[in-house]
């Protein structure tokens, strides 16, 4: 066999096991996607075994996302200084070691800790997946690693609750939610060894300063966020919820005046600056915090609702998320079609207004479950409403990333798309924390459908707020392939720098 050492820019040749190189990197992706949801449907096992209130879940579930949004653009700077292959496979060692702590986790206090630090695992991995591709793909052959990439990375956020809800109704060998986390396990081990032979070693560039201050910033002011709104509904709002979020806007603040300093004193910034100061981009931004937000939350109210409001198994509430996944799906494909092309930004406004045209069904739906016990209820009564949720929310997830990216220039892309990706996993860690909270309120209180539609009207707030904010986006997105920064080479020295992210 021949040795995989070599790099594509040693041989004349195509790299022989660059197609593996691809598989490991979809797997990967796929164990993040199936950890950010597949512990939606957990909640009653976990509060059952380890005794886990409303707080603890919302911990468990928006935790991952917090640490892992706080640290994925850290996660390419360190790829870029110490070498891609060689973050992935820390990254990918840590995500699988933090995977079998929180199987064995004996309490919810640990099983929290766990958590957060396999988000901080999955952001040392998941930026390493682009810059990877790059270095062993190039031309129409890079093309296709992408195309590959949307529909697989779909089906793993769409069959994510569905194995879940398997998994613990099916309690195989009496590991129960254990075993959601011990998946992770075959497949990470796997990866690691494919990863470990077949990925060609790279130096990284040792010129590349990592922002630590920077990136300490972003943690303390995510936390400041997060923790309050986690607690707050618990502890009855007390004054320090409230210093905790005005501190965490400071936060924010002083990461965005530090990020001009130090590139203007010559240093590497975490952050492009030049992003900071483009007011489409910097909307951009909180658009997407607020209808990732939206999105996430809605999907754990939803299957909060269908499992503690209307005694779903795990199994049930899995597939009780199907007809949104379909939508999403639906709305997703023609969107990304010929829908965005053909009418531009329209399609960012049509979008959540389909988006509340499902939740208005929805909300009728549910009141219309007034008087219907657990038994007579089934998932049918609500599939019109959610499908069309995710009709309208799939037509903004496939085209909203463009838009914003339009609005940056070519030597930005990177450093923006890392930005993008993080502001959209702790969008959804501060969702579920917002719908946690505003659902167990009305849910301790035996009123689940009124918990529900106490999260729809959140939902709605939050659409409205972003469908005004996409008209400041640019009128059209900007291409596929310019948005991974695909060329007709290989990136090579400062212009792979920029690519942070997969």
């Amino acid at each position: 066999m021949r040795d995989p050492s070599p790099t594509p820019d040693e041989t004349t040749e195509p790299y022989r096991w660059r197609w593996l190189i691809l598989a490991v990197m979809i797997v990967a992706e796929i164990m993040d996607l199936l950890d950010a949801s597949i512990v939606n449907v957990a909640g009653p096992a976990l509060e059952d075994s380890l005794g886990a209130g409303s707080v603890g879940l919302q911990w468990v579930i928006g935790g991952y996302a917090l640490t892992l949004g706080a640290g994925l653009v850290l996660g390419g700077r360190l790829g870029d200084r110490y070498g891609r292959r060689r973050m992935f496979l820390i990254g990918l060692a840590a995500f699988t070691a933090t995977s079998l702590l929180c199987a064995i986790a004996p309490n919810i206090e640990s099983l929290i800790a766990f958590r957060l630090l396999q988000g901080t695992a999955g952001a040392m991995l998941l930026p390493q997946g682009l810059g990877l591709l790059r270095e062993n793909f190039s031309g129409p052959e890079l093309t296709k690693v992408f195309a590959i990439f949307g529909p697989v990375l779909g089906l793993g956020g769409i069959i994510g609750p569905v194995l879940g809800g398997f998994l613990i109704e099916g309690d195989f060998f009496g590991l129960g939610w254990r075993s959601v986390f011990l998946i992770n396990l075959p497949m990470g081990i796997a990866a690691l060894i494919v990863a470990a032979k077949f990925v060609p070693k790279k130096a990284g560039d040792r010129t590349v300063r990592v922002d630590m201050t920077g990136a300490a910033l972003v943690v303390a002011s995510c936390a400041l966020l997060v923790l309050p709104l986690n607690q707050g509904q618990e502890d009855g709002w007390p004054l320090w919820t409230w210093l905790s979020m005005a501190a965490s806007v400071i936060g924010f603040a002083l990461f965005a005046l530090q990020q001009r300093l130090a590139a203007a004193a010559g240093r590497e910034p975490l952050v492009t600056p030049g992003l900071l100061r483009k007011p489409a981009f910097t909307v951009g931004l909180g658009g997407i915090a607020l209808f990732f937000g939206g999105l996430i939350g809605t999907q754990l109210v939803l299957t909060l609702f269908l499992q503690i409001g209307r005694h779903f198994t795990a199994g049930d509430a899995g597939l009780g998320n199907l007809p949104l996944a379909v939508g999403t799906a639906i709305g997703g494909a023609i969107s990304g079609a010929f829908l965005a092309d053909k009418i531009g930004r329209k399609v960012l406004q049509i979008g959540p207004l389909v988006q509340l045209a499902g939740a208005a069904v929805l909300w009728f739906e549910l009141d219309g479950l007034d008087g219907l016990d657990a038994a007579s209820f089934s998932i049918w009564d609500i599939v019109p409403g959610t499908t069309v949720a995710g009709i309208g929310a799939g037509m903004v997830i496939a085209a909203l990333f463009s838009f914003i990216l339009a609005a940056v220039d070519d030597d930005e892309i990177g450093s923006a798309s890392g930005v993008l990706s993080a502001v959209q996993a702790i969008g959804g860690s501060i969702g579920v924390a917002i719908f946690g909270s505003v659902f167990f309120a009305q849910a301790k209180t035996g009123d689940f459908t009124g918990g529900f539609h106490r999260a729809l009207i959140v939902q709605a707030c939050l659409l409205t707020a972003f469908l005004a904010i996409t008209f400041l986006l640019p009128e059209k997105g900007r291409p596929d392939d310019e948005q991974h920064g695909i060329a007709t080479e290989p990136a090579t020295g400062s212009e792979a720098k920029q690519h942070l992210t997969a």
